[in-house]
């Protein structure tokens, strides 16, 4: 079992082994962009871009609906993706268990009545009885930690600290939900992990009746490429029964280029917005959905870009958009000239881009709100799969 203090170290930051000649590169782009960013602070440098004014509200995505009654308890909460869709879905929240502290303040920032555990000494699921919350509880949802099956995290899966799979089956066991919801990286249904997901969680939550899928983000009007699979399990078979998967509620409208079924199928559905149309940005010609937004805490220490590949660099060149010096507002943004003129991010723009409302407003600096972001389940994927759990529960 890890200790409390590795995994909290672990989940903010690993070390970042790279060459001398990458390390110099590196540095050389800090230098000049501290510099311009100085230079912007003094006023030296004239507005490229207006702030901008987005055309998407992720609220839209996701309509609030009645509360069902349904009690939800949320683990490895991070900055709320999936907490926020059960809300809007209707859930009754029952309490929140995050170990990074800065997550804490944003959830208890946005929901002030919610409960939430936050921290190595408060937030450690490891440490957690949860016996406290039998008959409490008719629904435990959560993301264990992902970078154990990610690329970025080295799929090290069960030999990695982070696996946090045990805590989340042992909640569950103890508890005795009516139902569970678990997600987790596309990595996970690697053929090296067949065996993991075989013992240590279908065979490990063998008292439900489980279900796991793909979701694509775009399918639900989020604007990027972030593709996640769920784990669903219900006690009652007749609940799992009655679960339906979450069906698209938006079409990728550049992915449509010849008169199909499937554009006849699709033209009762919206469109996803581009990028550049769901923040406000003018029209040039071209637009794509975002490449899937990497999180501040992986990688380089206080990273403040969303770049996440070498591939996604020149996606985002396409589109005019620089993905790196994300800044902590528009105007600043607008003040601190980007590359090649374009657009710069700033991080209410990269919440949208994740489906966050921007009237869920992020707690730390810049590279903490990107690694909250980064982290986070969309959470229109999370109201669209909370809302069909509570269809197969009524």
């Amino acid at each position: 079992m890890p200790t409390k203090q590795s995994v909290y170290k672990n989940s903010s930051r690993r070390e970042y082994d790279i060459s001398n000649e990458k390390r110099d590169e590196y540095r050389k782009i800090s230098t000049e962009s501290r510099l311009a960013k100085q230079a912007a602070v003094q006023g030296l440098h004239k507005p490229l871009h207006k702030v901008n004014q987005p055309n998407l509200d992720p609220n839209t995505l996701m309509p609030q609906l009645e509360n069902n009654g349904i009690r939800a308890l949320s683990l490895f909460s991070g900055g709320g993706g999936l907490d926020l869709g059960f809300d809007r879905a209707g859930f009754h929240h029952v309490a929140s268990y995050e170990l990074i502290p800065i997550c804490k303040h944003t959830l208890n920032s946005n929901r002030p009545n919610w409960e939430v555990h936050g921290g190595p000494d408060d937030g450690d699921v490891t440490n957690i009885d949860w016996k406290q919350y039998i008959g409490l509880v008719d629904v435990v949802q959560g993301g264990p930690p992902c970078q154990p099956f990610s690329i970025a995290g080295e799929q090290k899966g069960l030999d990695d600290e982070r696996n946090m799979w045990g805590e989340f089956n042992r909640a569950v066991n103890t508890i005795k939900p009516r139902a569970f919801v678990a997600e987790n990286v596309m990595g996970l249904l690697n053929p090296k992990f067949q065996d993991f997901v075989k013992k240590y969680i279908i065979d490990e939550l063998a008292d439900y009746h489980i279900v796991k899928f793909e979701v694509h983000a775009s399918d639900f009007g989020v604007p990027q490429i972030r593709r996640r699979v769920f784990f669903v399990g219900f006690r009652n078979p007749s609940d799992l029964a009655k679960f339906e998967l979450p069906e698209p509620t938006h079409y990728k409208g550049h992915l449509l280029s010849k008169k199909s079924s499937h554009d006849l199928f699709s033209a009762n559905k919206p469109k996803t917005m581009g990028v550049r149309e769901a923040l406000g940005l003018s029209n040039i010609g071209f637009d794509n959905l975002a490449p899937t937004i990497r999180s501040g805490f992986t990688g380089k220490r206080n990273t403040t870009s969303v770049l996440n590949s070498s591939a996604g660099q020149k996606s985002w060149g396409d589109m005019g958009i620089w993905p790196n010096g994300v800044q902590s507002s528009r105007q600043k943004a607008s003040e601190f000239p980007a590359k090649n003129k374009h657009f710069r991010l700033s991080i209410s723009d990269v919440g949208i881009i994740q489906g966050f409302p921007e009237d869920w407003q992020f707690s730390g600096a810049v590279y903490q709100v990107l690694g909250q972001i980064g982290n986070s389940v969309a959470p229109p994927v999370a109201y669209h799969v909370a809302k069909n759990v509570a269809k197969a529960l009524s």
